[in-house]
């Protein structure tokens, strides 16, 4: 038997709820079950109590998961490097997070190629990140956006599109009767428009803004009609006090709830199967997990047409929604960040898409969410991911070598002065 491709995996921990974290979760579990390889994952970006190694029955040593504050420090990788010799290096999320790493590619690339599942939310062009790019071995890029991104700033890479997925076995749509039977348990009644929202509570993710305007949708359709369904924390410190929000607004006889726990795939399918529409109106973001897990339950959607929500509203050609043009294309930036549009949606836009989806008949949601259904099943097909990653990541292993058989890297450059 041909001996196993080891990956050292830098992310959210795979169990984790994140959307970072179910998609490493996806890639690891999706290639452990082809017997060719094995991982080692820093689980990153949680709360530890206890910073032993953990492992699982069903996995054995082919899974090993070390919890980590942060995502790691360059001491843990150098030793994690040569105590499992791993042959290559998988790491996951937004280039801020990894400036530390980068700092010791000599150190790694030297030994094993860096494979970076990259997200990026907007243009203009991040001519700042190309440092980084150029210090990876291959870049692969979440969404249409980021693709164009790499391939514009750092065309020499070597870069591959290969967008998230979702299970289809578990976030599906379910029978009327299942729906219906949910929405008594969670005392909903049968014909009230339910708006669904699961993201963190965070700015740039506008849970504010939301309630505000969805109280303004509900003066239009009746108080008794619709409700928003939010899953998140409201108290959650890098957000707003959503509970002060919705007692200010006079929102406290059931037309916001709030679901807070974590909850397992299967409950939150239910979610986005309780749910008519989910919605989506960050002025950033790179994906938008949420979004896709409802497609692929045959609920619509309602997002701002930026970064990787714009590619799954619509094919170029059909739509599984309402996609908004944002109004205003603010540019921000930090001191890591110089630069970067900040997309912004209108009131009214908003108002009147929500007006849409509810103002249909279920026959007509129906038909949409099936197109949806589709849509998923055909560009971001969850087999397809999982084989992508196989792919890929032999080519790596192939064509790039690791360790006494390394290739395509040099210690060196050659430039003229």
């Amino acid at each position: 038997m041909s001996k196993k491709i080891k990956v050292l995996v830098l992310a959210d921990h795979p169990f984790s709820p994140s959307g970072v974290g179910t998609q490493t979760r996806y890639m690891v579990e999706g290639l452990l079950a082809t017997g060719q390889f094995s991982f080692v994952c820093f689980g990153g970006a949680v709360r530890h109590e206890d910073y032993s190694p953990q492992k699982w029955d069903k996995h054995g040593d082919d899974l090993v998961v070390f919890p980590v504050d942060g995502y790691g420090t360059q001491e843990a990788v150098r030793s994690i490097i040569r105590t499992e010799r791993p042959d290559m290096l998988w790491f996951m999320t937004d280039p801020r997070f990894f400036p530390w790493l980068w700092e010791i590619e000599d150190e790694i690339r030297s030994l094993i190629p860096m494979v970076y599942y990259h997200v990026w939310d907007n243009y203009p062009y991040p001519d700042f990140n190309r440092t980084w790019y150029n210090s990876s071995d291959v870049v692969v890029a979440i969404s249409k956006v980021t693709h164009d991104i790499v391939k514009t700033v750092s065309p020499d890479i070597e870069s591959h599109y290969l967008p998230h997925a979702v299970n289809p076995e578990i976030f599906k749509p379910l029978p009327d009767s299942d729906r219906d039977e949910l929405r008594k348990k969670a005392s909903i009644d049968e014909d009230k428009f339910v708006v669904f929202w699961n993201n963190r509570n965070a700015r740039r993710k506008h849970p504010g803004t939301l309630i505000f305007w969805f109280k303004e949708f509900l003066d239009r359709v009746g108080h008794d009609k619709a409700m928003l369904l939010m899953h998140t924390d409201p108290n959650d410190p890098h957000g707003p006090n959503l509970n002060a929000v919705i007692s200010n607004l006079g929102l406290t006889n059931g037309e916001v709830m709030f679901s807070t726990s974590k909850l397992e795939f299967p409950q939150m399918a239910a979610l986005y199967n309780i749910a008519d529409v989910t919605v989506n109106i960050s002025d950033a973001e790179g994906f938008g997990l949420s979004t896709l897990e409802s497609l692929s339950c045959g609920t619509p959607i309602i997002v701002n047409m930026t970064g990787g929500l714009q590619e799954q509203v619509t094919d170029g050609e059909d739509w599984f929604g309402v996609g908004i043009e944002p109004c205003s294309k603010a540019v921000i930036g930090s001191q890591d960040i110089p630069y970067i549009y900040e997309d912004r949606i209108n009131k009214q836009e908003f108002l009147s898409a929500l007006e849409k989806i509810y103002n249909m008949s279920a026959e007509e949601r129906k038909e949409l969410g099936q197109k949806g259904i589709n849509h998923v099943e055909k560009n971001y097909n969850f087999k397809n991911y999982v084989v992508r990653w196989r792919q890929i990541l032999e080519d790596v292993h192939k064509n790039r070598g690791c360790w006494k058989n390394r290739k395509k890297y040099s210690h060196w450059e050659l430039m003229e002065v």
